[in-house]
């Protein structure tokens, strides 16, 4: 049998809408936390301020560390396969709930803290499915494709997050059309928060959100649908004993005698279905807990997240969407620069140039805020020079080395644990992005900029260059570093 390079492009198409829905859920937010917002501050039953918005529209994130957290045992006792199609049933559950969290209970329309509390608990499933999804995308990726191309195949994962933040930020652009964004009063004496009913458009208050949100059910089900046609990954086939079913997928993939080698190698180091955490010594795990830690220290995703608002401010009440967009466009370009570079450069040299890069940026906006250009040009220069360097190296490449430095035995654990991790730092810099952006851009994008000369060291120091091993070789190179010290 020769092999297929149209079975494994059908293959990877097909576990990247996970991450095209990774990109959906998590950006979705920013279109639709006006609406959202305006929505609820006309309840009656309860005040709702900028500290529950801000609850409220990082609560998916909350999701994304369980997810993150479960999806070692669901990807070992599952299977990669059906820990997607389970990813794939919560966005779709989430995105019909947040369309309509009154279905059954609530009289649609009426705000109140109980709708309130439905709304994130939907917004929490789906983030249990983006978690899910982040550490099952690269890794069920990583674990079909031949060495030589494994970065690249991987990083393209990354590609379709940006490619799904980029499309929601379309169809958001789209479904609010020509209406307004709310008006949103804050009271000079008691500081609370109010909508300007009578000047806002109402239907940005009761309809807009609502189809922003109920829009992902669409590539949810498509994903859903596809993974009925996907096989089980060779590895995890070996691990639950079905060798003849992982010979043929490795057959279709590498060609006969290719699979033939990889199938030994595999075998070779699968001696049980798992290991102990810690068989391969500490280090693995903390370096794969801190590469996740670092890419969201960094900052990249309180931009992602707040993109429109800080586009708005940053060019004088200008279309912040618009500028969204475009940026989004930046950081697809600068995603193919990492695809097509990473098995050329490796992945040290890019995480580095990006780390770099990133600073130059960072500090950029912060010099900008110093000598009063944060409102012009020079600001929105330097914040798209740091998003474009994120998506050329911290952004794919973290995937990239997540699914690939750990050995088969341990993967789904150990990655469990670093993708959670990641989704608790993503947390605490989405939630915290806000205060310290009011309290001083010059300060917040400063401190964003130092930790990312701090990750350029921590990689040029400790992490490993995987490019052109095999998932097999992991083992020998952690086993020598744990025997050598």
């Amino acid at each position: 049998m020769k092999n297929s390079n149209l079975y494994l492009v059908s293959l990877v198409l097909v576990a990247i809408l996970g991450g095209l829905l990774f990109g959906y859920d998590t950006a979705v937010i920013s279109g639709a936390e006006k609406g959202l917002e305006a929505f609820f501050l006309t309840a009656t039953d309860f005040q709702y301020d900028k500290v529950i918005h801000g609850i409220t529209s990082s609560s998916a994130l909350i999701g994304c560390v369980i997810g993150g957290a479960v999806s070692g045992i669901c990807a070992s006792r599952m299977g990669r396969r059906n820990s997607l199609r389970l990813a794939s049933v919560l966005f779709f559950l989430s995105a019909l709930g947040s369309y309509c969290p009154e279905f059954l209970f609530f009289e649609k329309g009426q705000p109140n803290l109980n709708l309130l509390i439905v709304f994130n608990l939907y917004r929490v499933l789906g983030g249990i499915g983006v978690g899910l999804a982040s550490a099952v995308c690269p890794m069920y990726i990583a674990e079909i494709a031949p060495s030589e191309i494994r970065g690249k195949l991987v990083s393209c994962n990354q590609f379709a997050i940006i490619f799904g933040m980029l499309v929601v930020y379309f169809v958001n652009y789209l479904i609010k059309g020509d209406h307004l964004n709310p008006i949103v009063l804050q009271d000079s004496v008691t500081g609370i928060y109010s909508v300007d009913v009578v000047n806002s458009d109402p239907w940005s208050i009761s309809t807009g959100w609502r189809y922003m949100f109920g829009s992902e059910a669409f590539p949810a089900a498509l994903f859903g649908f596809l993974l009925f046609f996907v096989p089980k990954t060779p590895r995890y086939l070996v691990m639950e004993g079905n060798d003849s079913k992982a010979m043929q997928v490795l057959e279709r993939i590498n060609g006969v005698q290719r699979a033939k080698q990889i199938f030994a190698e595999i075998k070779s180091v699968t001696t049980e279905k798992t290991e102990k955490l810690f068989t391969y010594g500490v280090a693995v795990i903390v370096i794969g807990i801190l590469l996740s830690v670092f890419q969201q220290a960094i900052g990249i995703n309180a931009v992602l997240y707040y993109a429109p608002r800080i586009f708005e401010s940053v060019s004088n009440g200008g279309d912040g969407m618009m500028q969204t967009v475009i940026m989004g466009v930046v950081n697809i370009t600068f995603t193919l620069v990492a695809i097509f570079t990473v098995e050329k450069l490796g992945r040290k040299p890019l995480l580095i140039i990006g780390s770099i890069g990133m600073a130059v940026g960072a500090f950029g906006v912060a010099a900008c805020d110093q000598v009063s250009w944060l409102q012009g040009m020079p600001a929105i220069i330097n914040v798209i020079v740091y998003s474009a360097a994120f998506m050329m190296s911290w952004g794919p490449i973290t995937w990239v080395l997540i699914a690939e430095i750990f050995p088969n035995t341990i993967r789904g654990k150990a990655v469990a644990i670093a993708v959670a991790f990641q989704w608790i730092f993503n947390y605490l810099v989405s939630s915290t992005f806000p205060a310290l952006y009011d309290f001083s851009p010059f300060f917040s994008y400063s401190l964003y900029g130092i930790i990312c000369i701090v990750a350029a060291f921590f990689v040029w120091k400790w992490v490993p260059e995987t490019k052109g091993k095999t998932l097999e070789d992991m083992n020998k190179l952690w086993l020598d570093r744990k025997n050598n010290k």
